[in-house]
């Protein structure tokens, strides 16, 4: 088995320890591919080429037209690769390869929209209160950003970083999650083809405690983009601090899906579904928290119930599995001992609350579709995000209770809100604390809306237009036509 390298300075190298990492199938922890497995040293000399790049280099200052035609070649690449890309992310990830695919269309989506936004602000003329002057404010690269992504969605991630970063001509290091580099390698691979000069791009691929951690803290990079846990991005914002780094951080969430009597019941059943489990609920828009009025709580469970035992688990690659294993069996302990502890709580099993007993699924990391009742708001597995295909279920009476309960977090990410009377959506939209809120629907998100949460889910936007200012400068040039002296001195 080739073992797959690191991009540095327009090149595939080896790291500097020499180490390897394997990559493991989550469905049955086969072996399906090796690594480089990097190192700070390895962290410093892409930062190095990228800071050279930015500095010295020609993509800063080639025309934004000629920037979108290579994102756009980028995009088109996506789409040839398309099957390729789904089966390596299924591989990487246990998710089902539609699953992927749809992805991959998304992702193709992202290098599109940024590449057509790229040239679309030609800067600003402003009123200057000074006779015979101008004054304008353009948008300039922010300079070498460097990008830190998960492993749940590990090219769709990247790409809500990679594409606006190349648009707005800054040069780039990024570091995948060790444990899902697959795709990230190849899309790499594609920027390389498609055109993207030495030096513009580097991938390193090793811990986030060694690489992160270098890319985090070395004053050389000028942004640090990283989407993960909460705990880690505290740590990313303290080492940042060390030359004062723009931040854009989405730290996850917590996220209410709020239903009322009078919503379409079989609409919001399915979507209530649709919120936790796909990708075996390891999303962080996920709808976990599932708000249900009081009057149809107990027909609402039990419809929810029926359909969530007859979720199919299997093999990514089958296309009649519904739902795939989680990532490691690192995780699916977490998952274990959330739904454990909630238990200990006073939470009830309604469904799932456990492994598969198929002995086919015995080697991968699989959970079953789990559903807990009787929760409240004083629960640990209410408050913390367990990203597992874990719903709880709290109960209300009124609109203001459901908001209240909807806010009850330290996160604010995203959340939904199902009824058919829109002055009340609205209302309860205009209350909650969250970076986006879905009525009648979830899970949603394009190219060309903002992405991002309120409080503790994280720092900045991605996506749309303030997706691609995030990696800019903004820059206000004044001129005055008539100098003189002032004659003050």
């Amino acid at each position: 088995m080739d073992i797959q390298k690191q991009y540095i300075d327009g090149a595939w190298v080896a790291s500097a320890s020499e180490e390897i990492r394997d990559i493991i199938n989550p469905y049955n922890q086969e072996i399906v591919a090796k690594v480089t497995e990097s190192d700070a040293a390895d962290a410093k000399k892409a930062i190095a080429a990228a800071r050279h790049a930015f500095d010295y280099g020609d993509w800063p200052k080639t025309p934004a037209t000629e920037r979108g035609k290579v994102v756009q070649k980028i995009a088109d690449l996506i789409e040839r690769d398309r099957e390729e890309l789904a089966e390596l992310e299924s591989l990487d990830t246990g998710k089902t390869v539609e699953e992927s695919r749809g992805d991959m269309d998304d992702i193709a989506g992202v290098f599109r929209y940024f590449a057509e936004m790229a040239d679309k602000d030609g800067g600003e003329i402003i009123d200057s209160p000074i006779p015979n002057s101008t004054s304008k404010i353009v948008h300039e690269p922010v300079g070498v950003c460097g990008q830190i992504t998960p492993w749940n969605y590990p090219l769709l991630q990247a790409s809500w970083k990679l594409a606006p970063a190349l648009a707005a001509g800054n040069t780039l290091v990024m570091k995948p999650s060790e444990i899902t580099p697959l795709t990230s390698i190849k899309v790499f691979e594609l920027m390389e083809e498609a055109g993207v000069p030495a030096g513009v791009v580097n991938l390193v691929l090793g811990s986030g405690d060694t690489v992160g951690g270098e890319l985090a803290s070395n004053d050389d990079v000028d942004l640090i983009s990283f989407t993960g846990g909460i705990e880690t991005g505290k740590k990313i914002m303290q080492a940042a601090s060390s030359n004062v780094k723009n931040l854009a951080l989405e730290l996850g969430g917590k996220n209410p899906n709020v239903v009322f009597a009078d919503a379409d019941f079989e609409t919001a059943v399915d979507q209530a579904m649709n919120a936790v489990f796909f990708h075996a609920g390891q999303i962080c828009s996920a709808g976990t928290r599932l708000i249900v009025e009081e009057s149809i709580h107990n027909d609402f469970i039990n419809a929810l119930v029926d359909r969530v035992k007859k979720i199919r688990l299997g093999n990514g690659f089958d296309e009649s599995t519904q739902m795939g294993p989680l990532i490691s069996e690192e995780h699916l302990v977490k998952v274990i001992a959330y739904v454990e502890k909630g238990k200990q709580e006073g939470a009830t099993v309604a469904v799932g609350g456990g492994r598969p007993d198929d002995p086919e699924l015995q080697n991968g990391f699989f959970y079953l579709p789990t559903v807990l009742t009787d929760c409240t708001t004083d629960m640990s597995v209410v408050q913390e995000e367990g990203f597992g295909p874990v719903i709880t279920v709290e109960k209300f009476k009124t609109e203001e209770e459901a908001v209240r309960l909807a806010n009850d977090s330290i996160y604010g990410l995203s959340g939904g809100v199902f009824t058919n009377d829109i002055a009340k959506a609205n209302r309860c939209v205009a209350k909650m604390r969250m970076g986006t809120v879905w009525i009648n629907d979830v899970n949603l998100y394009f190219p060309q809306a903002p992405w991002g949460g309120f409080k503790q889910s994280g720092i900045g936007r991605e996506l749309g237009k303030t997706g691609l200012e995030e990696y800019q400068e903004t820059k206000h040039i004044f001129q005055n036509l008539k100098p003189e002296p002032l004659n003050w001195f």
